[in-house]
């Protein structure tokens, strides 16, 4: 098991709001959304719209930033989290 180093999220890094597949609802996504998608919530600055608002979903308020996910910059943090959702995706 990997070390966590919690880190402040970076602002239009969003790796977190694209790589991953969302199989729940989420606000503007009644169907979830898929890997590699941007979600509908982030702003042209790839920032999060509803951050910190009741519509922020638990299971985005659960993903906490840290070093082994994030990486040193956004580019880094795509790359691991998509090979992570790939590596986790049913049937893989």
């Amino acid at each position: 098991m990997g070390t966590y180093c919690y880190m402040k999220c970076r602002s239009g890094c969003a790796a977190c709001c694209i790589a991953p597949h969302i199989s729940t609802p989420i606000p503007n996504m009644p169907d979830g959304k898929p890997a590699g998608i941007p979600c509908k919530n982030l702003d042209e600055h790839l920032n999060c719209r509803i951050w910190n608002t009741l519509d922020y979903p638990p299971l985005c308020r659960a993903f906490l930033p840290n070093e082994e996910h994030c990486g040193e910059e956004r580019h880094q943090a795509l790359k691991i989290l998509t090979q992570l959702e790939l590596e986790t995706a049913p049937g893989s």
